[in-house]
């Protein structure tokens, strides 16, 4: 049994155990949160590789249908984040993409391991896009069918101050009797920080402490596409656009590392300009004082490192990255932010220890209340996945209508 009693004037700190681990970008916010991360998985030896330089040697580097999810430790809380290149608009949004149907070896992985909660990551379009709408509603459903009470919502990394605006879907999940829940309340949703303020002190690209540089070309382009900010649409090549330096970034993505790879304006960085010199050329292409392409961008700009990216990110300067330059900007944009994830697991420890104080028994004793027995159900038959298909087969409970969703 695993129970986190309020009498041990040296409590234990809760323990999780973390499924598509990546770089452990959710694992540091984790244990900053006070959690013992007693076991990780990933199948990129380059993630796992920075795991342990970073975390521990505790990560399994192999493929999660491999293995035998019954024999892992006994945890308190399962957290993860399945691929999402199958879900997000950033991709082909195609259901039958493989990397799709790991979010069911997520549910299993809670269906045999049954923690006392569980938090699942995902791409914003899986929380708030009407085609996903079927699987949204269906997961819940499968978690219900377990035995766990969840809600799913939206938070964006700058509302809890990383200098990014980044959208996830949550989906969390409560087996605790009288303990239900709980998405984070922002701490910055009034106060976003620009990414200037993470980026001004750093010294040049490719020395020491901003590592990894990106050398892809900058060209504007020819035929551009123009929205009404200078900062959306494509005015050069690629899909890295220059950044609004105050203003958070936009989502780092893990195709970064070539043309796909945000821009920096250094004299906007560094105080030389007073009006950035996108803004200058979006506004002579509008009223049509200058021909798109026409020239070069200014020699101030230049695409963000591996380090840059990573600090807008959240991550400390502490952790470094392994593999090539390319592995590295991938691991950095599949990353979630460490401090949203802090934010999450910090609900998660407060309603942990909440759940295990004493409170009055009906026969007027102060009564202990500990964790749940972690009991371990027989595996699913067939290929061992949960789907809802399985599940359906097992109850007729109707899915939920899911809660309300807080879009900025």
């Amino acid at each position: 049994m695993l129970a986190i009693d309020p009498s041990d004037p040296n409590p234990r700190n809760p323990t999780a155990l973390s499924l598509f681990t990546g770089a452990g970008g959710m694992d540091l916010g984790f244990a900053k949160a006070g959690f013992e991360i007693a076991w990780a998985n990933d199948i990129d030896p380059d993630s796992c590789e920075t795991y342990r330089r970073n975390l521990g040697n505790h990560i399994v580097c192999d493929d999660i249908g491999r293995i035998d999810l019954a024999q892992l430790p006994a945890a308190d809380v399962v957290f993860g984040g399945p691929p999402c290149q199958g879900f997000s608009v950033a991709g082909k949004m195609d259901a039958s993409d493989p990397r799709s149907r790991l979010v069911w070896e997520f549910v299993r992985a809670v269906h045999v391991i049954r923690p006392s909660m569980f938090v699942m990551e995902n791409v914003r379009a899986l929380g708030a896009l009407e085609k996903w709408a079927p699987l949204k509603h269906a997961l819940v459903n499968a978690y219900e069918r377990l035995g766990y009470e969840v809600v799913v919502g939206l938070l964006n990394s700058a509302d809890f101050g990383a200098p990014q605006v980044r959208e996830r879907v949550f989906f969390l999940g409560s087996r605790l009797p009288g303990v239900p829940p709980r998405l984070p309340e922002p701490t910055h949703a009034d106060r976003w920080v620009p990414c200037r303020s993470v980026l001004a002190d750093l010294p040049p690209p490719g020395e020491d402490g901003n590592e990894g540089p990106c050398t892809a070309e900058i060209t504007l382009a020819r035929y551009p596409v123009l929205r009404r900010s200078p900062y959306a649409g494509m005015l050069v090549n690629g899909q890295g656009r220059p950044m609004n330096l105050d203003r958070p970034a936009p989502t780092m993505h893990a195709s970064m590392g070539g043309n796909k790879t945000p821009i920096i304006d250094l004299d906007q960085l560094n105080g030389n300009r007073s009006v950035p010199w996108i803004v200058q050329y979006h506004r002579a292409i509008v009223s049509g004082d200058r021909i798109p392409g026409e020239g070069s961008p200014p020699p101030s700009w230049r695409r963000i490192t591996v380090r840059e990216a990573a600090r807008i990110q959240s991550f400390p300067d502490s952790f470094s990255f392994v593999g090539r330059k390319s592995s590295q900007f991938r691991q950095v944009g599949n990353a979630v932010p460490p401090c949203l994830a802090e934010a999450v697991a910090r609900v998660l420890v407060s309603d942990l220890r909440r759940y295990a104080q004493p409170r009055p028994s009906t026969s007027g004793l102060v009564q202990t209340l500990q964790l749940p027995l972690f009991t371990r159900p027989e595996r699913p038959s067939g290929n061992g996945l949960l789907t809802e298909k399985n599940l359906r087969a097992t109850s007729t409970k109707q899915p939920s209508r899911m809660p309300p969703y807080s879009v900025r």
